[in-house]
């Protein structure tokens, strides 16, 4: 992490996983996984074909009703943006949805952000999007935007997140349940 200036305009990507819109065709996910799993197996980049698979699907027209998760990320981050005054806040997902993530911090770039923060909406330790695909697609864009710091907000801290959850719990359990804070 490099010293941020005082002067930085603030940035922030929360990054969702993504999820296929319910009426896309299931041939063209299948295609798809196909010739990731294939390319996987040899190494080699994605062909046009592939690219021009992952941007159909990505693109699909979104509704509530045929991407609620989307729907879901969004309510997220329009909660999240009253209590970050200032900060461009972004929202972008890793797999079957657009923005991506490198497209959203590019954005963050362009409307002036020099001091962005990366954050997952996976909570847990373990998944390989949180651990593995955002940490290397970091790397690729610090060494594009040598100029800009780009932090990720990972781990979480899951005494923060227990709390969180038992809060949230309260109204469930039964009023003689005690939760310690």
């Amino acid at each position: 992490m490099r010293q941020k200036s005082v002067n930085s305009k603030k940035g922030m990507v929360l990054v969702g996983h993504g999820a296929v819109a319910k009426d896309c065709p299931r041939e063209l996910i299948t295609q798809l996984k196909g010739l990731e799993a294939r390319r996987g197996e040899t190494g080699t980049p994605p062909t046009a074909q592939e690219l021009a698979l992952e941007a159909r699907i990505r693109h699909w027209p979104r509704t509530p009703e045929t991407d609620p998760y989307r729907v879901g990320l969004e309510a997220l981050a329009e909660a999240l943006r009253p209590l970050l005054p200032g900060v461009l806040l972004a929202v972008a997902y890793l797999e079957f949805c657009a923005p991506t993530l490198e497209e959203m911090v590019d954005d963050l770039i362009v409307a002036g952000a020099t001091d962005i923060v990366v954050v997952p909406s996976m909570l847990t330790p373990g998944g390989v999007h949180s651990e593995v695909d955002i940490p290397a697609i970091l790397e690729r864009l610090r060494s594009q935007h040598a100029k800009v710091t780009l932090d990720y907000a990972w781990p979480f801290d899951v005494r923060l997140l227990s709390r969180l959850l038992a809060e949230h719990l309260r109204p469930f359990l039964a009023d003689d349940t005690a939760i310690s804070r």
